[in-house]
């Protein structure tokens, strides 16, 4: 063996130590793989609903403003570790996204679902941002639903790519004047975990550097690496649509309560 061929050996070897592959890192998770999506599900509307807490309705409430701790130049409130928590509900929810397009049997059938409780989110979450039936803004579902006709457009279009290309950016320009929570960024974000679905850790790092929040966000994928793949107890369709009809649910019980 040559010199140089010694070498570039050597580094591989240093490199595997230091960065396990991701074969490496799955076969390190395996052991950990507890969580079903189910409790996915219900981790992501617990987080969500922390966050929205806090941000419709005691984000004017002096208690919630009293300083915990501080981390470096960073004073943490109640409010702030609630609005902390809260991101790790989008990242979630959209890994549950592309596992079900993944699995489900009905394409047509679920993205019609998301279009239609997008739609009747919308004043709920108008209500709850504002106080009115309009907002500058609309709700997550909305992304959701533009994420899911991404993930569309890529199988249907994968032997075209100039077709691909043009319905992705197509997309992308709806999804960056729709403002939607997430907006483009969260469009990206789905994409990103649809192409890197089969490497977990690189999924996880990607991830981090997409998201606002970014260290915040990534833990989100501390849970995702626990999933083990099965669908869990929540299976009947009463359950799926009940986990659908929270959203706007606790948006206008918010508004209600304010």
């Amino acid at each position: 063996m040559s010199k140089s061929s010694t070498i570039t050996a050597s580094i591989k070897s240093t490199l595997n130590r230091l960065y396990p592959s991701d074969q490496q890192w799955e076969r390190f998770l395996k052991h950990w793989h507890i969580l079903n999506g189910s409790w996915l599900k219900i981790l992501a509307i617990v987080t969500m609903t922390i966050d929205h807490a806090a941000a419709l309705y005691f984000w004017n409430h002096p208690s919630f403003h009293i300083t915990l701790f501080t981390i470096g130049n960073r004073t943490i409130t109640l409010y702030v570790l609630m609005r902390l928590i809260g991101r790790l509900a989008f990242p979630i929810f959209s890994f549950l996204l592309v596992e079900g397009f993944l699995h489900t049997h009905n394409r047509i059938k679920y993205g019609v679902n998301l279009f239609l409780f997008a739609l009747i989110s919308e004043i709920p979450f108008n209500l709850a941002c504002s106080n009115a039936l309009f907002y500058h803004s609309q709700n997550v579902f909305f992304t959701l639903f533009i994420g899911y006709l991404g993930l569309c457009a890529i199988e249907r279009f994968k032997n075209k790519p100039f077709s691909m290309a043009l319905s992705l950016i197509g997309l992308f320009i709806i999804s960056f004047f729709l403002k939607a929570d997430y907006g483009y960024i969260g469009f990206g974000f789905i994409l990103m975990l649809y192409a890197l679905r089969n490497s977990r850790l690189i999924q996880a790092l990607v991830g981090c550097c997409i998201l606002p929040s970014h260290v915040i966000a990534g833990l989100a994928f501390v849970p995702l690496s626990m999933y083990n793949g099965k669908r869990g107890f929540i299976k009947s369709p009463l359950a799926k649509y009940l986990f659908y009809i929270y959203y706007p649910l606790h948006l206008f019980v918010i508004y209600i309560m304010r």
